[in-house]
């Protein structure tokens, strides 16, 4: 499909990018070579370059092309513009991960915690909480609620490998949009006890509401991380009147 093509494209110049084949400040090969290298239409190329744009990567510039702008990190960078699992992330980054599931439950939301997570009075979910491990250290720590009703048969075993691509590629879900907020917070003593913390007494802390392509919200999650060992990027467009 065309639509996946050019994300195919996006995936293999992003990572071209991140390992220095493309430094920054030098420019893509032009979109016909582009063409010919991934054998598609002129449209593809050009999709693929926007979401690149958007995700910070490039920046097309009148009379010199499209140029790389992109910034390597010396710590493991999420891209808090993007829908990412960890397992993606650390693929992406080139790191051993690892998840442990310790707390994998159901309930029922009641009217306290339909106020704290935001699925509504009445539904079934999925409570997990999971320490992730990257290059052998835990550094973040994820308490996630997922709906039931699109997931019944959610196990431990799917949780400690990827629910997202257990949802794509086995139930066919379609997962369209996330809503972040991120904030720093004191270390509690659960952090302490299955986080590699060292001296650090406060976390980077985001909290994500997830939507399918039909609107519903089948997650919320907080997502503590220790502070040294990522940074959250962004890009933002300046909007004048």
């Amino acid at each position: 499909m065309p639509g996946q093509k050019y994300k195919k494209i996006y995936q293999n110049l992003k990572q071209h990018i991140e390992a220095g084949e493309y430094p920054p400040q030098t420019a893509l090969p032009p979109e016909y070579t582009l063409i010919g290298m991934y054998d598609c239409s002129r449209n593809t190329v050009r999709r693929a370059i926007a979401e690149l744009a958007e995700s910070g990567y490039v920046q097309s510039i009148h009379g010199k092309g499209v140029i790389v702008i992109y910034q390597p990190s010396e710590s493991a960078a999420f891209d808090i513009g993007q829908i990412e699992s960890l397992k993606e992330a650390a693929k992406r980054l080139h790191m051993s991960y690892r998840t442990d599931v310790i707390r994998f439950s159901e309930c029922i939301v009641d009217d306290i915690l339909a106020r704290r997570i935001g699925f509504p009075p009445g539904e079934e979910v999925f409570y997990l909480m999971r320490v992730r491990y990257f290059d052998g250290q835990a550094v973040i720590l994820d308490h996630n609620w997922f709906l039931k009703r699109l997931m019944p048969e959610l196990t431990p075993e799917i949780a400690a490998e990827s629910v997202y691509e257990y949802l794509e590629n086995e139930l066919g879900e379609t997962i369209v949009t996330t809503k972040r907020r991120l904030t720093v917070e004191k270390v509690t003593e659960v952090d302490e006890i299955y986080l590699d913390i060292k001296d650090y007494n406060c976390l980077a802390v985001v909290t994500s509401d997830t939507y399918n392509a039909d609107g519903v919200m089948f997650e919320h999650t907080q997502s503590r991380h220790r502070p040294d060992r990522f940074t959250f990027n962004t890009q933002a467009r300046r909007v004048r009147d």
